[in-house]
């Protein structure tokens, strides 16, 4: 009986390896809240603070460069946990995940840059987080089930956002930072310690 049950075990552990996209490591949600928690302190002091002229345009760079270190963090720390267990990085789930994380995850950024670009920049928080929560929520059945929750608490702190607009950027931190840093090391304790 033991050996069916060890048995059953690694056909279980073979399915989710060839189905879950697995490799994604505590260490990226850890530094993806710490850089997102630096840009939103450059944005407050920096540019709403200093009143400056082309304020919408830093705000967008300031963005694209935070999700320029996220993604690359988050890309290395991946590739190093997937070289730890043996595993490749890039496979036909890991383009299932990045497919799935995309549409949103791009559809929420074209809309936010066009609101910014107009001058209508009081949803934006509200829109990302959203959209961002949404991105996690279609994601979560290719990875970790800790993913479907962090996007539902993303979605959620979207919709404070969108309620008490003025306090939009609150909100952007504790989603995009204190979320992150919160859920990366539980992760990190959880799964990459093992």
């Amino acid at each position: 009986m033991e050996k069916q049950l060890e048995d059953l075990k690694v056909i279980r552990e073979m399915m989710e390896k060839s189905s879950k996209f697995l490799s994604l490591s505590g260490l990226s949600g850890i530094v993806a809240g710490i850089t997102a928690t630096l840009g939103v302190a450059y944005a407050y002091f920096f540019i709403f603070g200093g009143h400056i002229a082309a304020a919408n345009i830093l705000m967008i760079i300031d963005a694209c460069i935070v999700l320029i270190i996220s993604v690359t963090f988050g890309v290395y720390f991946s590739w190093r946990k997937a070289r730890k267990s043996n595993q490749k990085l890039f496979n036909k789930v890991t383009l299932k995940t990045i497919y799935n994380l995309s549409i949103p995850l791009l559809t929420g950024g074209i809309f936010s840059i066009i609101l910014i670009l107009r001058g209508e920049s009081e949803m934006v928080a509200a829109i990302t987080l959203i959209f961002y929560g949404l991105a996690l929520v279609n994601v979560s059945k290719f990875t970790f089930d800790e993913i479907h929750y962090l996007g539902i608490t993303e979605i959620l702190l979207g919709i404070a956002a969108a309620i008490f607009t003025h306090n939009g950027i609150i909100f952007w931190t504790i989603g995009f930072g204190i979320c992150h840093i919160i859920y990366g090391s539980i992760m990190y304790k959880k799964y990459d310690l093992k």
